[in-house]
């Protein structure tokens, strides 16, 4: 989270042994074997194990596949996912191949969106990747929720690694498991699933999908953007921007009346004090300049915030499943409602 045609090939891979994994993540294993012939797969190697008990509701999702999602995508070998980074590249490759591997379409014929912009920060040209996927409404399949995450993060900084475990592999992790449970039960209207690059450089990745959208801006029903979304101790999610869009309340709160975790509503009007209104905190901000209606689902910061300590670790897992869980119940009532949303987004337009 930001709050106060280009891939380049996967750069060679370090051998990982398992007392540097995050729980021993077989999958990651495998990954890194197969994106780099000759990286061994030691014998044993175990299932992931979270860092502590899961207690979640009757799973939709596989919890086993989000977390080692996670795991991968916040591991010491992405270095931190800096944009224009090898790490960075490393996180697309992942991000590429599960895409594929799911089955998810390509929106409008491209698999990636590239980018450029000179950071206000160094100066500098950097090049950006965002990774799409769609998946076809069954009734309205002109018509699009665009699911975002950023995937990048703030890479090494004084030899230290930032993994952005929630900020924001959990995000990006949990793009792919809800894209698996729509491929499975396909909605009625389309859903995009964008992995959306250098928001931590601002917001640039959204930024680019705005400028250059893959799909008519005025046929997309709403964003729903998710940054840091696996690590509460008090098991709190905030769903941000119904004080702009007032009638996405009732969505909000017949979610929130059956959620696994604390839905709340907030962090989103003018009046509150810095850093507390999130209203252009993360990539749905472009999507709400450009009129656009959104949901944003985070938690507030906490230790770990920009910190080296936001690691796989100290996520916690039971939270994290569950805030997916009800990201999935949001997005069902989304689908049904999406009549009724875009209509109301085309009268406040008027």
């Amino acid at each position: 989270m930001h709050r106060s045609n280009r891939l380049a090939s996967l750069l060679s891979t370090p051998f990982l042994r398992p007392t540097a994994m995050a729980g021993g993540v077989m999958v990651l294993l495998i990954w890194l074997a197969a994106a780099q012939p000759g990286t061994a797969v030691p014998a044993g190697a175990t299932a992931l194990s979270g860092p502590d008990t899961l207690h979640v509701a009757a799973e939709r999702i596989s919890s086993d596949q989000l977390l080692e999602s996670l795991s991968v995508l916040a591991h010491d070998s992405m270095e931190g996912r800096r944009t224009g980074s090898e790490g960075s590249e490393r996180a697309q490759r992942y991000l590429l191949d599960r895409y594929d591997g799911l089955g998810l379409a390509p929106v409008a014929g491209a698999r990636t969106q590239s980018f450029s912009f000179t950071s206000r920060r160094d100066s500098e040209e950097y090049e950006g990747l965002n990774i799409l996927g769609k998946v076809e409404g069954t009734v309205h399949p002109e018509r699009y929720v665009v699911v975002t995450a950023h995937y990048d993060h703030l890479g090494m900084q004084d030899g230290e690694i930032f993994n952005g475990a929630d900020d924001n592999a959990s995000g990006s992790a949990a793009l792919l498991a809800l894209a698996a449970y729509f491929l499975e039960t396909p909605p009625e209207h389309s859903i995009v699933f964008a992995a959306l690059d250098a928001e931590e450089m601002g917001l640039q990745g959204a930024r680019a999908f705005i400028t250059d959208p893959p799909v008519p801006l005025e046929q997309v029903i709403m964003n729903v953007n998710l940054d840091m979304i696996s690590r509460s101790e008090v098991d709190e999610l905030y769903a941000a921007g119904t004080y702009h869009y007032p009638f996405l309340t009732p969505l909000v709160e017949e979610v929130a009346a059956e959620a696994p975790v604390r839905l709340l509503m907030g962090h989103d009007s003018p009046d509150l004090p810095p850093g507390d209104d999130w209203t252009m905190a993360s990539d749905h901000g472009p999507f709400h300049e450009a009129g656009i209606p959104f949901i944003y689902f985070g938690v507030e910061d906490h230790p770990g915030y920009h910190h080296p300590s936001d690691t796989f670790q100290n996520i916690t897992p039971g939270f994290y499943v569950n805030a997916v869980e009800t990201v999935l119940d949001f997005l069902l009532v989304v689908d049904r409602e999406a009549e009724a949303i875009l209509e109301a987004r085309m009268s406040a337009v008027h």
